[in-house]
């Protein structure tokens, strides 16, 4: 069956690595936006054009899966809706949807951080001391019944649909 493995965590987790492990792996289309941003946009936030970027990779992930080609989208997903929202998107594809959750601590978070600043430069963001701490303010860590495949029954309130939310927080999704 097709495959979509989301990639869930903080900046220094590890998901990029594991990202292209699993792509590797599965033959499978790796659509992470650091690779795209600083080409694009010289920057990780230019304007929101980060949500704008991801919406298109997410519509491409989707596109993907229904012609039968795994997918491994490395986002971070920082909330339980957008997590919510891909598996929704994923499954209604009759796709499998995978989440791979990395936590990591706040001393490996850091010396990770500044060792791909100090060694690849150029293919990474600068991240400030309250970067890191906004992130781990932001981050919703998946809970039990979230990594047991279960998420809420449906969108939040004010959307008639996850698609309807995912267009919503993606603007290019639609």
């Amino acid at each position: 069956m097709t495959t979509l493995f989301l990639m869930v965590g903080l900046p220094g987790a590890g998901k990029t690595t594991r990202a292209r492990q699993l792509a590797a792996e599965h033959g499978a289309l790796r659509l992470t936006p650091d690779d795209w941003m600083i080409p694009l946009f010289g920057e990780a936030e230019a304007d929101g054009k980060r949500d704008v970027l991801e919406g298109r990779m997410l519509w491409l992930a989707l596109e993907a899966v229904r012609l039968g080609t795994n997918v491994v989208v490395d986002y971070g997903c920082w909330s339980r809706d957008e997590r919510s929202a891909i598996r929704w998107l994923t499954e209604a594809e009759d796709a499998c949807f995978r989440m791979i959750y990395l936590p990591v601590n706040d001393q490996t978070q850091r010396a990770r951080i500044a060792h791909r600043w100090a060694t690849i430069p150029e293919e990474t963001f600068l991240m400030t001391e309250a970067d890191i701490l906004h992130g781990r303010a932001h981050f919703e860590e998946p809970d039990a019944a979230e990594l047991g495949g279960r998420g809420p029954a449906g969108p939040p309130p004010g959307s008639a649909s996850w698609r309807e939310w995912a267009a919503n927080r993606w603007p290019s999704f639609a």
